[in-house]
Protein backbone atom coordinates (compact mmCIF):
# COMPACT_ATOMS: atom_id res chain seq x y z
CA UNK A 1 0.00 0.00 0.00
CA UNK A 2 2.81 2.54 0.93
CA UNK A 3 4.64 1.23 -2.24
CA UNK A 4 1.55 2.54 -4.34
CA UNK A 5 0.88 5.68 -2.57
CA UNK A 6 4.76 6.43 -3.39
CA UNK A 7 4.22 5.91 -6.76
CA UNK A 8 0.47 7.11 -7.21
CA UNK A 9 2.30 10.84 -7.26
CA UNK A 10 5.17 9.83 -10.02
CA UNK A 11 2.20 8.75 -12.38
CA UNK A 12 0.16 11.81 -11.52
CA UNK A 13 3.52 14.01 -12.02
CA UNK A 14 4.17 11.99 -15.84
CA UNK A 15 0.49 12.63 -16.78
CA UNK A 16 1.29 16.59 -16.67
CA UNK A 17 3.50 17.88 -19.42
CA UNK A 18 6.06 20.15 -18.64
CA UNK A 19 6.32 24.05 -19.27
CA UNK A 20 8.20 23.57 -22.62
CA UNK A 21 5.39 21.41 -23.66
CA UNK A 22 2.90 23.84 -22.39
CA UNK A 23 4.15 26.85 -23.96
CA UNK A 24 4.82 24.83 -27.30
CA UNK A 25 1.44 23.93 -27.27
CA UNK A 26 -0.06 27.50 -26.13
CA UNK A 27 1.92 28.70 -29.18
CA UNK A 28 0.96 26.59 -31.53
CA UNK A 29 -2.97 27.02 -30.89
CA UNK A 30 -2.57 30.76 -30.43
CA UNK A 31 -0.89 30.97 -33.89
CA UNK A 32 -4.21 28.39 -35.64
CA UNK A 33 -6.57 30.81 -33.80
CA UNK A 34 -4.63 34.10 -35.09
CA UNK A 35 -4.75 32.15 -38.98
CA UNK A 36 -8.04 31.02 -38.16
CA UNK A 37 -9.27 34.50 -37.44
CA UNK A 38 -7.78 36.38 -40.21
CA UNK A 39 -8.99 34.02 -42.53
CA UNK A 40 -12.86 34.36 -41.60
CA UNK A 41 -12.30 37.92 -42.18
CA UNK A 42 -11.58 37.37 -45.62
CA UNK A 43 -14.31 35.09 -46.11
CA UNK A 44 -16.41 37.69 -44.79
CA UNK A 45 -15.16 40.30 -47.21
CA UNK A 46 -15.33 38.47 -49.51
CA UNK A 47 -19.22 37.62 -48.89
CA UNK A 48 -19.55 41.65 -48.51
CA UNK A 49 -18.69 42.11 -51.87
CA UNK A 50 -20.47 38.91 -53.03
CA UNK A 51 -23.90 40.81 -51.27
CA UNK A 52 -23.34 44.14 -52.99
CA UNK A 53 -21.51 43.80 -56.30
CA UNK A 54 -23.00 46.83 -57.94
CA UNK A 55 -21.29 49.48 -55.38
CA UNK A 56 -18.47 47.43 -55.14
CA UNK A 57 -17.84 47.75 -58.85
CA UNK A 58 -18.56 51.47 -59.33
CA UNK A 59 -15.47 51.40 -55.89
CA UNK A 60 -13.77 49.33 -57.68
CA UNK A 61 -14.17 51.59 -61.35
CA UNK A 62 -13.21 54.59 -59.71
CA UNK A 63 -9.90 52.92 -58.09
CA UNK A 64 -9.19 51.77 -61.41
CA UNK A 65 -9.12 54.89 -63.01
CA UNK A 66 -7.67 57.02 -60.20
CA UNK A 67 -5.06 54.25 -60.61
CA UNK A 68 -4.38 53.98 -63.78
CA UNK A 69 -4.27 57.66 -65.01
CA UNK A 70 -0.97 58.46 -63.33
CA UNK A 71 0.93 55.14 -63.31
CA UNK A 72 0.38 55.40 -67.22
CA UNK A 73 1.72 59.24 -67.73
CA UNK A 74 4.81 57.81 -65.47
CA UNK A 75 5.36 54.84 -68.17
CA UNK A 76 4.60 56.98 -71.20
CA UNK A 77 6.75 59.38 -69.60
CA UNK A 78 9.82 57.20 -68.67
CA UNK A 79 10.05 55.28 -71.93
CA UNK A 80 10.00 58.70 -73.69
CA UNK A 81 13.29 59.94 -71.28
CA UNK A 82 14.67 56.12 -72.29
CA UNK A 83 14.75 57.11 -75.97
CA UNK A 84 15.96 61.19 -75.07
CA UNK A 85 19.05 58.67 -73.05
CA UNK A 86 19.38 56.92 -76.40
CA UNK A 87 19.51 59.94 -78.75
CA UNK A 88 22.15 61.92 -76.35
CA UNK A 89 24.12 58.99 -76.42
CA UNK A 90 24.04 59.36 -80.04
CA UNK A 91 24.92 63.36 -79.62
CA UNK A 92 27.26 64.60 -82.20
CA UNK A 93 29.01 67.41 -83.15
CA UNK A 94 29.19 69.39 -86.70
CA UNK A 95 32.69 70.61 -87.89
CA UNK A 96 32.04 73.03 -90.90
CA UNK A 97 34.95 73.93 -92.81
CA UNK A 98 36.01 77.17 -94.20
CA UNK A 99 35.05 77.10 -97.89
CA UNK A 100 36.84 75.73 -101.34
CA UNK A 101 39.20 73.62 -98.15
CA UNK A 102 41.35 71.52 -100.11
CA UNK A 103 41.47 67.87 -99.80
CA UNK A 104 44.74 67.24 -98.41
CA UNK A 105 43.96 70.21 -95.77
CA UNK A 106 40.54 68.35 -94.89
CA UNK A 107 42.01 65.06 -94.48
CA UNK A 108 44.82 66.71 -91.93
CA UNK A 109 41.92 67.73 -90.33
CA UNK A 110 40.56 65.08 -89.45
CA UNK A 111 43.35 63.68 -88.23
CA UNK A 112 43.56 66.69 -85.87
CA UNK A 113 40.22 65.46 -84.40
CA UNK A 114 40.46 62.13 -84.00
CA UNK A 115 43.69 62.73 -82.17
CA UNK A 116 41.84 64.79 -79.23
CA UNK A 117 40.98 62.77 -76.13
CA UNK A 118 37.42 63.83 -75.97
CA UNK A 119 37.00 62.28 -79.09
CA UNK A 120 35.32 59.18 -79.86
CA UNK A 121 35.40 58.88 -83.60
CA UNK A 122 35.30 61.10 -86.68
CA UNK A 123 34.40 60.80 -90.15
CA UNK A 124 34.91 63.67 -93.08
CA UNK A 125 31.86 64.48 -94.84
CA UNK A 126 32.83 66.05 -98.55
CA UNK A 127 30.46 68.60 -99.81
CA UNK A 128 29.11 66.54 -102.60
CA UNK A 129 27.94 63.66 -100.44
CA UNK A 130 26.73 66.28 -98.28
CA UNK A 131 24.49 67.71 -100.70
CA UNK A 132 23.33 63.90 -101.80
CA UNK A 133 22.16 63.29 -98.32
CA UNK A 134 21.06 67.03 -97.93
CA UNK A 135 18.88 66.03 -101.18
CA UNK A 136 17.53 62.67 -99.99
CA UNK A 137 16.33 64.42 -96.51
CA UNK A 138 14.81 67.54 -97.63
CA UNK A 139 12.73 66.66 -100.70
CA UNK A 140 14.41 69.48 -102.49
CA UNK A 141 16.15 67.38 -105.06
CA UNK A 142 15.07 69.73 -108.25
CA UNK A 143 15.57 72.64 -106.71
CA UNK A 144 19.53 71.88 -105.51
CA UNK A 145 19.69 70.11 -108.90
CA UNK A 146 19.12 74.04 -110.68
CA UNK A 147 22.41 75.48 -108.31
CA UNK A 148 24.98 76.36 -110.42
CA UNK A 149 27.65 75.29 -107.31
CA UNK A 150 27.58 73.13 -104.82
CA UNK A 151 26.75 75.72 -101.76
CA UNK A 152 27.63 73.11 -98.78
CA UNK A 153 30.91 73.16 -96.94
CA UNK A 154 32.76 69.99 -95.72
CA UNK A 155 32.07 68.76 -92.50
CA UNK A 156 33.53 66.88 -89.98
CA UNK A 157 31.34 64.67 -87.80
CA UNK A 158 32.42 63.87 -84.40
CA UNK A 159 31.02 61.88 -82.18
CA UNK A 160 32.60 62.11 -78.50
CA UNK A 161 33.30 60.01 -76.26
CA UNK A 162 31.14 61.24 -73.45
CA UNK A 163 28.00 63.45 -73.00
CA UNK A 164 27.67 63.73 -69.55
CA UNK A 165 26.00 66.75 -68.18
CA UNK A 166 24.62 67.44 -71.45
CA UNK A 167 25.56 70.02 -73.97
CA UNK A 168 28.05 72.26 -70.97
CA UNK A 169 29.94 69.17 -71.27
CA UNK A 170 30.51 69.60 -74.86
CA UNK A 171 31.02 73.21 -74.84
CA UNK A 172 34.96 72.43 -73.74
CA UNK A 173 35.18 70.22 -76.94
CA UNK A 174 33.77 72.95 -79.46
CA UNK A 175 36.09 75.59 -78.12
CA UNK A 176 39.20 72.96 -78.89
CA UNK A 177 37.70 72.29 -82.08
CA UNK A 178 36.54 75.85 -83.35
CA UNK A 179 40.24 76.95 -82.28
CA UNK A 180 41.56 74.54 -85.36
CA UNK A 181 42.84 76.06 -88.40
CA UNK A 182 40.31 75.54 -91.69
CA UNK A 183 37.31 75.63 -89.01
CA UNK A 184 34.62 77.57 -89.85
CA UNK A 185 32.13 76.82 -87.01
CA UNK A 186 31.05 74.31 -84.59
CA UNK A 187 27.69 73.33 -83.68
CA UNK A 188 26.46 70.50 -81.25
CA UNK A 189 23.81 68.92 -82.44
CA UNK A 190 22.21 68.08 -78.66
CA UNK A 191 20.46 71.38 -77.80
CA UNK A 192 17.09 70.48 -78.83
CA UNK A 193 17.61 66.91 -77.03
CA UNK A 194 17.90 68.98 -73.86
CA UNK A 195 14.52 71.32 -74.41
CA UNK A 196 12.96 67.61 -74.62
CA UNK A 197 14.13 66.60 -71.34
CA UNK A 198 13.19 69.98 -69.84
CA UNK A 199 9.46 69.17 -71.56
CA UNK A 200 9.69 65.78 -69.83
CA UNK A 201 10.80 67.06 -66.59
CA UNK A 202 7.80 69.81 -66.74
CA UNK A 203 5.35 67.00 -67.13
CA UNK A 204 6.98 64.46 -64.61
CA UNK A 205 6.61 67.22 -61.93
CA UNK A 206 2.92 67.79 -63.20
CA UNK A 207 2.65 64.15 -63.19
CA UNK A 208 3.58 63.57 -59.52
CA UNK A 209 1.49 66.14 -58.39
CA UNK A 210 -1.31 65.10 -59.75
CA UNK A 211 -0.54 61.74 -58.61
CA UNK A 212 -0.50 63.31 -55.18
CA UNK A 213 -4.08 64.28 -55.87
CA UNK A 214 -5.19 61.34 -57.24
CA UNK A 215 -4.22 59.56 -54.20
CA UNK A 216 -6.14 61.58 -51.64
CA UNK A 217 -9.09 61.31 -53.58
CA UNK A 218 -9.08 57.90 -53.56
CA UNK A 219 -8.08 57.65 -49.57
CA UNK A 220 -11.64 59.69 -49.49
CA UNK A 221 -13.45 57.36 -51.80
CA UNK A 222 -12.31 54.36 -49.74
CA UNK A 223 -13.20 55.66 -46.59
CA UNK A 224 -16.49 56.90 -47.29
CA UNK A 225 -17.19 53.14 -49.12
CA UNK A 226 -15.76 51.60 -45.51
CA UNK A 227 -17.85 54.09 -43.33
CA UNK A 228 -21.29 52.85 -45.23
CA UNK A 229 -20.10 49.57 -44.93
CA UNK A 230 -19.82 50.34 -41.29
CA UNK A 231 -22.77 51.98 -40.71
CA UNK A 232 -24.80 49.21 -42.30
CA UNK A 233 -23.44 46.51 -39.84
CA UNK A 234 -23.61 48.36 -37.09
CA UNK A 235 -26.29 46.54 -35.51
CA UNK A 236 -24.17 43.05 -35.61
CA UNK A 237 -21.28 45.32 -34.41
CA UNK A 238 -23.06 46.54 -31.53
CA UNK A 239 -23.75 42.81 -30.69
CA UNK A 240 -20.40 41.48 -30.98
CA UNK A 241 -19.30 44.59 -28.83
CA UNK A 242 -21.93 43.30 -26.42
CA UNK A 243 -20.69 39.25 -26.26
CA UNK A 244 -17.09 40.94 -25.56
CA UNK A 245 -15.59 41.01 -29.02
CA UNK A 246 -12.53 43.57 -29.29
CA UNK A 247 -12.19 46.78 -32.36
CA UNK A 248 -9.58 44.37 -33.51
CA UNK A 249 -11.72 41.76 -34.11
CA UNK A 250 -14.71 44.51 -35.22
CA UNK A 251 -12.31 46.13 -37.51
CA UNK A 252 -10.61 43.50 -39.50
CA UNK A 253 -13.46 42.35 -41.66
CA UNK A 254 -13.05 46.14 -43.15
CA UNK A 255 -9.17 46.45 -43.02
CA UNK A 256 -9.59 43.18 -45.88
CA UNK A 257 -12.30 44.74 -47.63
CA UNK A 258 -10.56 47.53 -48.39
CA UNK A 259 -7.21 44.95 -49.21
CA UNK A 260 -9.35 43.31 -51.96
CA UNK A 261 -10.80 46.72 -53.47
CA UNK A 262 -6.94 47.96 -53.76
CA UNK A 263 -6.35 44.14 -54.82
CA UNK A 264 -8.80 43.81 -57.47
CA UNK A 265 -8.48 47.92 -58.73
CA UNK A 266 -5.05 47.40 -59.50
CA UNK A 267 -4.95 44.21 -61.29
CA UNK A 268 -7.93 45.86 -63.32
CA UNK A 269 -5.45 49.39 -63.44
CA UNK A 270 -2.63 47.09 -64.69
CA UNK A 271 -4.85 45.28 -67.55
CA UNK A 272 -6.52 48.47 -68.83
CA UNK A 273 -2.25 49.85 -69.28
CA UNK A 274 -1.14 47.17 -70.73
CA UNK A 275 -4.14 47.32 -73.18
CA UNK A 276 -3.78 51.05 -73.61
CA UNK A 277 0.04 50.54 -74.24
CA UNK A 278 -0.69 48.13 -77.36
CA UNK A 279 -3.30 50.37 -78.82
CA UNK A 280 -1.16 53.44 -78.75
CA UNK A 281 2.04 51.86 -79.85
CA UNK A 282 0.90 51.16 -83.31
CA UNK A 283 0.76 55.07 -83.41
CA UNK A 284 3.98 55.80 -82.12
CA UNK A 285 5.44 53.64 -84.22
CA UNK A 286 4.13 55.07 -87.54
CA UNK A 287 5.13 58.29 -85.82
CA UNK A 288 8.76 57.02 -85.19
CA UNK A 289 8.79 56.08 -88.99
CA UNK A 290 8.81 59.53 -89.99
CA UNK A 291 11.76 60.27 -88.24
CA UNK A 292 13.67 57.03 -89.11
CA UNK A 293 13.23 55.68 -85.75
CA UNK A 294 12.28 52.37 -85.05
CA UNK A 295 10.95 53.42 -81.47
CA UNK A 296 7.93 51.80 -80.10
CA UNK A 297 6.56 51.38 -76.49
CA UNK A 298 7.51 48.23 -74.66
CA UNK A 299 4.23 48.06 -72.86
CA UNK A 300 3.41 47.64 -69.40
CA UNK A 301 6.82 46.71 -67.57
CA UNK A 302 5.87 43.61 -64.93
CA UNK A 303 7.85 45.78 -62.15
CA UNK A 304 6.07 48.45 -62.23
CA UNK A 305 2.72 46.73 -62.72
CA UNK A 306 3.57 44.87 -59.46
CA UNK A 307 4.27 47.90 -57.60
CA UNK A 308 0.87 49.47 -58.93
CA UNK A 309 -0.90 46.49 -57.28
CA UNK A 310 1.01 46.94 -54.25
CA UNK A 311 0.55 50.34 -53.73
CA UNK A 312 -3.31 49.93 -54.75
CA UNK A 313 -3.36 47.71 -51.97
CA UNK A 314 -1.42 49.28 -49.38
CA UNK A 315 -3.96 52.47 -50.30
CA UNK A 316 -7.16 50.28 -49.68
CA UNK A 317 -5.60 49.37 -46.25
CA UNK A 318 -4.91 52.75 -44.93
CA UNK A 319 -7.91 53.89 -46.71
CA UNK A 320 -9.98 51.48 -44.61
CA UNK A 321 -8.15 51.68 -41.45
CA UNK A 322 -8.61 55.66 -41.87
CA UNK A 323 -12.21 55.15 -41.73
CA UNK A 324 -12.50 52.29 -39.53
CA UNK A 325 -10.41 53.39 -36.54
CA UNK A 326 -12.76 56.77 -36.13
CA UNK A 327 -16.17 55.08 -36.72
CA UNK A 328 -15.86 51.93 -34.94
CA UNK A 329 -15.02 53.54 -31.44
CA UNK A 330 -18.08 55.71 -31.73
CA UNK A 331 -20.13 51.92 -31.83
CA UNK A 332 -20.71 51.22 -28.64
CA UNK A 333 -23.54 49.45 -26.68
CA UNK A 334 -26.18 51.16 -25.22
Amino acid sequence: MADDKQKAPARRGAKVPSGAARSGHSWKHTLRSWFGSHRDSARQALERLRLNPLSSAMTILVMTIVLALPMGLAVLIGQVERLGVDWQRAAQLSVYLIEDVETATAASLLAEVRALEQVSEAHLLDPELALAEFKQHSGMGDALDQLAYNPLPAVIIVTPSSIEGGASTLEPLRDQLTALSGVDQVQIDLLWIERLTGILALLERFTGGLAVLLVLALLLVMINTIRLAIEGRRDEIVVIKLVGGTDAFVRRPFLYIGVLYGLLAGLLAWLLLAIGMGWLNNTVRDLAELYQSDFALTGMPVIDGLTLVAGAMLLGLVGAWLAVGRHIADIQPE
